[in-house]
């Protein structure tokens, strides 16, 4: 009997279809354009493409989906993967990485890290601290800071004393002002997070493993 080398599988959400991750890719291909054009599904259908430990090439990837999508039943929706390139795997070592600034950030200063940074000092106005994850001031924040700068939405800003400028995650962008009864009444020990409605909220740091639970897992218990 010859061996499947694509898998269907239907979810509440749609297909799942499993790619063998050890044959030829050509005769994957060839086995993923007689499958896909049987037919037999009605209407539109969401794909969620496992290709566990096959590593494709960004024009392998395109020429999979196309197959998947020419036929106009189906739309790859999530391409799961078990490998990923040493670019890839150098930019998550990036963003998992720590820096520590020890001093005082001064006005025109600008402080920039590629994952988190935690600044020992304060962050005068007029000050930037810029990171492409989340930011931990043990000092007085009245400057700017930009968390989550290559789109991480899951970013926070925290201070010992939280008086910022301007708080900026990701791309939502907030100038403070007195209007955050939060901020104004309650500055010590404070962080901003993006909430589920995509707008910057603000909370005590007793309250940000409830908000960040994943915080716990960079490191330590």
């Amino acid at each position: 009997m010859k061996k499947q080398f694509v898998h269907m599988k239907g979810t509440k959400e749609g297909l799942v279809l499993r790619l063998d991750d050890q044959c030829a890719y050509r005769d994957l291909v060839e086995e993923l354009e007689r499958k896909v054009s049987e037919g037999g599904i009605d209407g539109k259908v969401n794909v969620s493409l496992d290709l566990g430990y096959r590593y494709l090439l960004e024009q392998q990837k395109q020429e999979i989906i196309n197959i998947i999508e020419t036929p106009g039943k189906m739309v790859v929706s999530k391409i799961m993967c078990n490998v990923i390139s040493v670019d890839e795997n150098d930019a998550k070592k990036q963003e998992l990485q720590c820096d520590t600034y020890v001093g005082i950030v001064r006005s025109g200063q600008i402080i920039q890290a590629p994952g988190d940074i935690i600044v020992i000092g304060d962050v005068n106005p007029n000050g930037k601290i810029e990171a492409g994850g989340n930011i931990f001031v043990l000092g007085k924040l009245k400057g700017m800071a930009h968390a989550g700068v290559g789109g991480n939405r899951e970013a926070i800003i925290a201070a010992s004393w939280f008086e910022p400028t301007h708080v900026y995650i990701a791309d939502v962008i907030e100038v403070m002002s007195n209007e955050k009864p939060i901020v104004r009444k309650h500055a010590e020990q404070l962080f901003a997070y993006i909430n589920k409605e995509g707008i910057i909220s603000y909370d005590r740091l007793q309250e940000v493993r409830k908000i960040r639970a994943l915080l716990n897992t960079k490191g330590g218990s």
